[in-house]
């Protein structure tokens, strides 16, 4: 009777819905901080929440190579299997890109795909490779780095370790169909619901063991950046942190050198503080940066000494140098660097600015004030008085008539006077010498 009673009892409780849950986060653009962060919660909640895999869609030109291993570390500590998905059509993954997808646990690419050229780019000051030899051993050193790194994913996943290293060594880059063929995908497929048929029923190997993935009729989840993350995700691009910072710099001034703006002030803050999260998550060298700020002052100071363009032209020199110079790609792969395009427009509003916007600003505060009792110093008038050191009088300017005194000299009635200061609207004068 009472097993009958829990029967009963089971049947009434609602029942717990079996089918099988697969998340596919989409990523598309280069790797960085953002992108760092939004997949590793991903991993993580779908190994909290134990689903049947998380299909990561693939397209990008490479990224940071410490956000790269990062991900990669997550991705080998996940008891979830991990599928990494290069699609659409036209897509690829490239230097950064390659050992994240060496690194899934199944690894697909789309018809019209690409793979390859993961050899890391070290730049010098002056934005072209360096050919001394110091710099030299570096390169191979961080070449070596990232080959021993590579091998170690290969190995890990029974892939092609030979191209692997090939790919970081020499640039190599492949089509999907000849990524087959060398054991560096797993599986070619046309879309995801090609891919879902595919996976269903694969065993793969997880940080906890072997696993088999069921993709049949298992629930599909898209997982995207929420508004803030794509919002950083856009500002960590090299090019907008740069132009944010050159827009905070430019509202920063403008708006001390014409007090009360107000607009200029707020949106040159509000750039600074993306600019300065943008270079946290960017390899900064601090050397170009304070090349770029050395060149600001060389601009306010052309506007204030005549030096005959020398200022100007030593600030340009510095600017260009300073923003080739701003991102330390020695850290990481090709893609990170500044546009010359970019560069060469923002230096060349940089001196616009300056010269006209920021010179205008500056000439008004220096010019001698022409309304109010302060535009009445210099101007001459006529005394209607004797007026000496000891004894005041009154004079004749612009058709008023002013009480006056006169320090120093003695002037005769209807001499023409100058006035040097005022003070309580007595004025304060002097001979005048037209």
């Amino acid at each position: 009777m009472r097993s009958l009673l829990f029967i009963f009892l089971l049947l009434l409780l609602p029942q717990k819905n079996s089918r099988s849950v697969i998340d596919v986060a989409k990523i598309d653009g280069a790797i960085n901080p953002v992108v760092t962060d939004f997949l590793h919660d991903e991993i993580k909640k779908a190994n909290e929440e134990n689903v049947e895999c998380l299909i990561i869609q693939f397209n990008t030109p490479g990224g940071l190579l410490k956000s790269t291993r990062l991900i990669v570390s997550d991705m080998l500590a996940s008891d979830v299997p991990i599928v990494v998905y290069v699609s659409p059509a036209g897509a690829q993954v490239a230097s950064a890109g390659v050992f994240i997808t060496l690194a899934a646990n199944i690894s697909a690419m789309a018809p019209g795909t690409n793979i390859g050229a993961a050899h890391p780019v070290m730049m010098s000051e002056g934005g072209q490779s360096n050919k001394k030899d110091s710099l030299d051993i570096m390169m191979e050193k961080v070449t070596n780095d990232a080959a021993a790194f590579i091998r170690s994913i290969a190995e890990k996943r029974h892939r092609s370790i030979e191209w692997a290293e090939k790919a970081v060594r020499q640039s190599v880059s492949i089509s999907e169909t000849e990524a087959l063929k060398e054991n560096i995908i797993d599986i070619i497929a046309k879309d995801l619901n090609d891919l879902l048929v595919q996976l269903d029923g694969r065993k793969v190997e997880t940080a906890s063991g072997e696993r088999t993935i069921i993709t049949q009729n298992a629930e599909i989840r898209y997982k995207e950046m929420n508004v803030v993350q794509k919002l950083l995700d856009i500002i960590s691009d090299p090019n907008i942190a740069y132009i944010l910072m050159m827009i905070g710099i430019y509202g920063l001034i403008f708006e001390l050198s014409n007090p009360g703006s107000i607009l200029p002030g707020i949106v040159g803050v509000i750039s600074i503080v993306l600019a300065f999260y943008s270079f946290h998550t960017l390899p900064i060298n601090y050397a170009g940066l304070a090349l770029i700020v050395f060149a600001v002052i060389l601009f306010i100071a052309e506007i204030k000494i005549v030096s005959h363009g020398l200022l100007t032209a030593g600030g340009i020199i510095s600017f260009v140098v300073g923003s080739l110079m701003l991102i330390n790609t020695d850290v990481s792969f090709e893609f990170v660097s500044i546009s010359l395009s970019v560069i060469i427009t923002v230096t060349i509003l940089t001196v616009l600015f300056f010269v006209f916007a920021i010179g205008k600003g500056l000439v008004a505060q220096r010019k001698q004030p022409s309304t109010g009792s302060e535009g009445l110093i210099g101007e001459i008038g006529i005394a209607l008085s004797e007026i000496s050191p000891d004894q005041p009088g009154q004079v004749s300017l612009h058709g008023e008539i002013w009480n006056a005194e006169s320090p120093e000299d003695e002037i005769a009635n209807g001499m023409k006077v100058q006035v040097v200061g005022i003070e309580e609207l007595k004025l304060r004068i002097t001979r005048s010498l037209n």
